[in-house]
């Protein structure tokens, strides 16, 4: 587990889309230029900073006049094509001041997906840290991708990228405070994430944006179950950052963390996608919990089509998801024995993450 004080030294920055555009102008300049300022000055300090920004589509609809945000999955693609040129052009403009460079990486869901891509990924980021002013600044392959725009935002990819460098903190700006509570009062520290916290998240409204609180609240699970604090602030108040990393609990609301787990269990549960769903009796569940393998005679049903290798998520009979696992046998073979062969073997304990 990260500790809550002291030396954060890598630390993961996540600019939201709703900082890039005001009422009046988009991008908002002032604001980047103050990230950008902020950034260097943690730089020149010895922190390592990795920036995953936003603000791609929301740059392409400012430029082409967009009041709306397109709904046909094309036009966003291409809208994000025009904007992620002007997106990377900006922040060139702002930390060239500051003699840092910037190093694009643009990545998809399968970057986390396919093993080898994910330690390749990692390995770049690594190289890119141990440059001298470099500052690495990730995206979303928006002009590709399908599953980051349904999903909505780069909330998730943050903490999936905290956890691939074994950050020290991440830190995600948004144009509010932290979650607020039914007082409308700044919920400072949270110690676990509860139905009753979760309930307290409303989608966003921004014309320009999409994913909101519910995206935020979703990252710093994945933060925190990594063993990486998270806190969510807002990106506009002065000193921000330096504010965050100083007094994680007084900036924001910090999600605390929990005892982190391993790099490869982090990826089974949650870079790696799910590709189906098997439901298990509770004694299966029992065993399960136990640190136990997955065995057919515990499995009632199944849900997708995967293969060998591939994961899936285990649910309850209560439909509840717990755990997630790399399956030793395809689908297809799996709804032939399960119930069955108490010997056949589904998920090895070893390739087995409780959630």
């Amino acid at each position: 587990m990260k500790p809550l004080a002291g030396d954060f030294k890598r630390i993961v920055i996540k600019l939201g889309s709703s900082l890039f555009c005001t009422e009046g102008a988009c991008p908002d300049l002032a604001l980047i230029k103050n990230i950008a300022e902020q950034i260097s000055s943690l730089i020149e300090e010895g922190k390592e900073i990795v920036l995953v920004s936003s603000g791609a589509i929301a740059l392409g609809m400012g430029l082409l006049k967009y009041k709306q945000r397109p709904t046909q999955l094309n036009y966003l693609q291409s809208i994000s094509a025009i904007g992620q040129n002007k997106l990377m052009d900006t922040y060139q403009m702002y930390f060239q001041e500051q003699n840092i460079h910037v190093a694009q990486i643009l990545l998809t869901w399968e970057d986390f997906d396919d093993r080898i891509r994910y330690l390749n990924a990692k390995n770049t980021i690594q190289t890119l840290l141990n440059m001298k002013n470099i500052i690495p600044i990730i995206n979303e392959n928006d002009t590709i991708s399908t599953d980051e725009i349904k999903f909505g935002d780069n909330d998730r990819l943050s903490a999936l990228v905290s956890s691939l460098i074994s950050a020290d903190m991440l830190i995600i700006l948004s144009d509010v405070g932290g979650l607020i509570d039914k007082e409308k009062r700044v919920i400072r520290v949270i110690d676990e994430i509860t139905p009753q916290i979760k309930a307290l998240a409303s989608p966003t409204k921004k014309k320009t944006s999409v994913g909101g609180m519910v995206t935020k609240i979703e990252a710093a699970k994945i933060a925190a179950d990594s063993g990486i604090p998270c806190v969510i602030a807002d990106g506009r108040r002065m000193d921000i950052i330096s504010s965050v990393i100083n007094a994680p609990g007084e900036s924001g609301t910090l999600f605390v963390p929990k005892k982190g787990m391993g790099a490869r269990g982090h990826w089974i549960a949650f870079g790696a996608k799910s590709k189906g769903l098997i439901t298990v009796d509770d004694g299966a569940k029992r065993a399960l919990m136990d640190n136990k393998s997955l065995l057919a005679v515990g499995i009632t049903s199944l849900e997708g089509n995967f293969d060998v290798g591939d994961t899936v998520t285990v649910i309850d009979s209560q439909n509840f998801q717990f755990a997630r696992g790399k399956v030793r046998i395809s689908s297809k073979e799996l709804d032939k024995v399960k119930g069955g062969r108490a010997d056949k073997e589904v998920i090895h304990c070893n390739d087995i993450v409780i959630l």
